[in-house]
């Protein structure tokens, strides 16, 4: 008699093969941060990140933009002197000075990554790129152009985009 398909060496050879490069191809999981260029990606965190200096106690989020002056951030979340990121909207909100309110694209100009950081300049995780809060304008890095600005409508306490 002659056998057929493969044997029973063969078989538990292949089977603990595999169970040894399972974990191996599980440690290769995508460690970049979210990429503007891959819409399909889902996000960590569906709040903005607030960053240094610190913004007051309350915890920003990124608001439906809407009529009646709902507004996507509060004056009151965006710190003097730093920034808010709005990593759902793609959108940096900078303070440079009091009542000085800035928007720009949250996409790097180097490899499309979002900023995540706003200090005392606005920071790419991916390579290092940074940006100045006042004018978007490359400070360091390898960025080769500045953040695009954004037009936004200032009411009252609430920021829109324009």
């Amino acid at each position: 008699m002659e056998p057929t398909g493969i044997s029973r060496r063969r078989a538990l050879t292949g089977a603990a093969s595999l169970g040894l490069s399972l974990p191996v191809l599980a440690a290769c999981g995508d460690d970049e941060p979210e990429r503007a260029t891959d819409p399909s990606s889902p996000s960590d965190s569906d709040t903005p990140e607030s960053t240094e200096p610190t913004a007051p106690d309350s915890e920003p989020s990124d608001k439906p933009s809407g009529e009646g002056g709902a507004g996507i951030a509060a004056t009151t979340e965006v710190p003097v002197g730093g920034g808010l990121v709005l990593a759902k909207k793609k959108l940096v909100i900078t303070q440079p000075t009091k009542g000085d309110f800035k928007g720009f694209t949250a996409v790097c100009t180097h490899q499309g990554c979002l900023v995540n950081q706003v200090t005392d300049t606005i920071n790419c995780p991916c390579h290092g790129s940074m940006y100045s809060i006042e004018d978007g304008s490359v400070v360091g890095g390898p960025a080769p152009s500045p953040l695009a600005e954004q037009q936004l409508n200032i009411q009252g306490d609430s920021i829109d985009l324009a």
